[in-house]
C-alpha cells in the first residue's frame, strides 16, 4: 500500500486530500501512477496529464518520474511553486 497526498490547486481540483492505494508491479514508477490516476478519467485525466505541470515527492524528497515507488511510501502531488 502506498498512500498518495495532493496539495494546494491540485487538491481542491481533484476533490481528495489523501488516499491510499494497493503498491503493485504494474505501478512501479511515479510516472506509472499518474497513468493510473489518469486514467480514472474526467478531473484526474486532466490533472494528471502527461504535459501537466506536477511535481512530486517521495518520502518527502523531490522526484523526478523515473523514480521508483516502493511499498509503504508517500507520495505527495503539488503544483510548481515560485518564490519572490
Amino acid at each position: 500500500m502506498i498512500k498518495v497526498r495532493y496539495f494546494a490547486s491540485l487538491r481542491e481540483r481533484v476533490g481528495c486530500e489523501d488516499e491510499s492505494i494497493e503498491w503493485s508491479e504494474q505501478r512501479r514508477s511515479v510516472a506509472d501512477l499518474r497513468a493510473h490516476l489518469c486514467g480514472r478519467g474526467g478531473v484526474w485525466e486532466e490533472a494528471f496529464a502527461a504535459d501537466s505541470l506536477i511535481m512530486c515527492a517521495i518520502n518527502e524528497e523531490l522526484a523526478t518520474s523515473a523514480a521508483l515507488l516502493a511499498d509503504e511510501d508517500e507520495i505527495a502531488f503539488f503544483p510548481p511553486v515560485t518564490g519572490g
